[in-house]
């Protein structure tokens, strides 16, 4: 039997396990980098204003996909809705729309897919998995057919917001407090979201949801009502990580978030939420995202090809799940 405070101290490994790893990653690019010629840049201020833009755009997305996983689901179409999403923000602009009414049609594209995907799963009572990947496809075409097979480029000096231009930019004109904008809002939204899993009914419903569907029906919870719930705010973050996409781009590419689903999903699996349901938190799914971006930094001032460092990501979301099967079973 474990003592209070072997469970405590578990617990608190557990919660902060991610961000000791994201500190090790740290230190272990930071050590290679000085010790390689023409190294040093790792650690620098710049290197990190930019790891923390890359950072920004996975981990939105990734704090909508945290409640998706939570009650238990996946989301595999949240790479190219965030692609839809940029594209139609970029074609209203072009057409002349004002910021304010673009801003809310790429929100509203957002939630749009999660409501489809959340109403087939719930109604049609198919595997996530599965309609998740069909509306994978669906999304990516209907970028394709809105932007007519290219890229929707509005005039960036006249139709892109001065604001919108610099919301993820790392010049010194547009940072806020040593960071850019976009950083600050992605923050701004983890603080919410972590407020809202910790202190509302509705987060203990998807809670619930995930760890037992069947026990949390006979507790009272509606589990196609929180279902569909669950995957519309998914795409509302999915939405806003559309706008951060293309104030990186300042055009709208339907291709542009093709395989960034994997990467969003394994920022919330790095973090320690499990793909069984039921577990998941914020600040895990930040630190996930946050590895990510450092490696990628990494592995670029180490001059690592691209296929290898497509290879390391794999090698970690099965580290991560593996890791998360073996938590799993031990609580059985």
């Amino acid at each position: 039997m474990r003592s209070e405070a072997q469970r405590w101290l578990l617990n608190l490994l557990s919660a902060i396990g991610p961000l000791i790893a994201l500190g090790v990653v740290i230190l272990i690019f930071g050590v290679a980098d000085h010790y390689q010629e023409n190294g040093g840049n790792f650690l620098t201020v710049s290197n990190f204003q930019s790891v923390s833009r890359n950072t920004a755009t996975v981990a939105v997305a990734a704090l909508g996909m945290t409640f998706i996983i939570i009650s238990g689901g996946i989301d595999l179409s949240a790479g190219t809705g965030m692609a839809l999403c940029a594209t139609v923000l970029a074609f209203a602009l072009k057409a002349d729309y004002s910021a304010a009414v673009s801003i809310g049609l790429c929100l509203l594209t957002g939630c749009l897919c999660g409501l489809i995907n959340g109403l087939l799963i719930s109604f049609l009572r198919m595997i996530p998995f599965i309609v998740t990947l069909g509306t994978m496809s669906i999304y990516l075409g209907i970028a394709k057919l809105i932007a007519k097979e290219t890229t929707v480029r509005p005039n960036r000096l006249e139709q892109v917001p001065e604001w919108l231009r610099q919301f993820t930019s790392t010049r010194n004109d547009a940072l806020l407090f040593g960071l850019p904008v976009g950083v600050w809002v992605a923050v701004g939204l983890a603080i919410l979201v972590a407020g809202v899993l910790r202190y509302t009914v509705f987060s203990r419903h998807v809670f619930a949801l995930g760890s037992n569907e069947s026990t949390a029906r006979l507790c009272g919870v509606h589990i196609a009502r929180t279902k569909i719930l669950v995957y519309v705010i998914g795409g509302l973050f999915v939405g806003i990580a559309g706008l951060f996409l293309f104030s990186r781009l300042t055009v709208g590419n339907p291709t542009s978030g093709t395989g960034m689903e994997l990467q969003i999903i394994a920022a919330v699996v790095i973090g320690g939420g499990s793909l069984n349901g039921g577990s998941g938190t914020v600040l895990g799914t930040l630190a996930g995202a946050g590895i990510m971006a450092v490696i990628q930094s990494g592995c670029t001032q180490l001059s690592v090809s691209n296929p290898m460092q497509e290879m390391i990501l794999g090698a970690i979301i099965i580290t991560a799940v593996f890791i998360d099967q073996i938590r799993h079973r031990r609580t059985e």
